[in-house]
């Protein structure tokens, strides 16, 4: 069998190395756009008759422009015997809201009669399954979006407030007062 060309071999050697530093300039430019904060450093004390710290000129500076301290961190601020406030009520979900999940409610397994609450948190999904078409309804559809498929409604939890769904079974409807917080 007859060897390839040498010349083909020569020119793909060289490939390799230049495309390597070509990855490797590629990833520099990201890295110098970033900016860099500068470290914290203590303040000089000043009391009179004080002697200034030695400096060093060989000290190395920063991409910032400024010279490394050798000062150590500073101490943490002393505490006080202030009261912080609560957080606020928007960030913490009450202890029964089960936040944002999907909560699945098989009807054929289900008693629906001891179901009168549930709490979400915005984005939350209220499934329930083995029910028809259009027989589940919501009192505040502006909070919600409904969807079926296959016997399964799905009601998605879109804004905070109130919703009564209506869910109809063996001749009597059931009311389920959902909270979206």
């Amino acid at each position: 069998m007859a060897e390839p060309p040498r010349r083909h071999r020569r020119r793909a050697a060289p490939a390799a190395p230049a495309l390597a530093a070509l990855a490797v300039l590629a990833g520099t430019p990201a890295c110098a756009d970033r900016p860099v904060s500068p470290l914290p450093v203590r303040p000089p004390a000043s009391t009179v008759g004080a002697a200034a710290p030695p400096t060093t000129a060989a000290a190395p500076e920063t991409s910032t422009g400024t010279r490394p301290s050798r000062n150590p961190a500073p101490s943490p601020p002393a505490r006080s015997r202030t009261v912080r406030p609560a957080a606020p009520a928007s960030t913490a979900l009450p202890s029964a809201c089960l936040g944002a999940v999907r909560y699945d409610l098989v009807l054929a397994e289900t008693e629906l009669a001891l179901l009168k609450s549930l709490c979400f948190a915005t984005g939350g999904v209220l499934r329930i399954r083995g029910i028809g078409p259009g027989l589940v309804t919501v009192d505040r559809a502006d909070l919600v979006s409904r969807s079926y498929e296959a016997g399964v409604v799905d009601i998605r939890f879109v804004r905070t407030g109130t919703v009564v769904v209506t869910i109809p079974q063996d001749g009597r409807t059931y009311p389920i007062t959902v909270v979206v917080v």
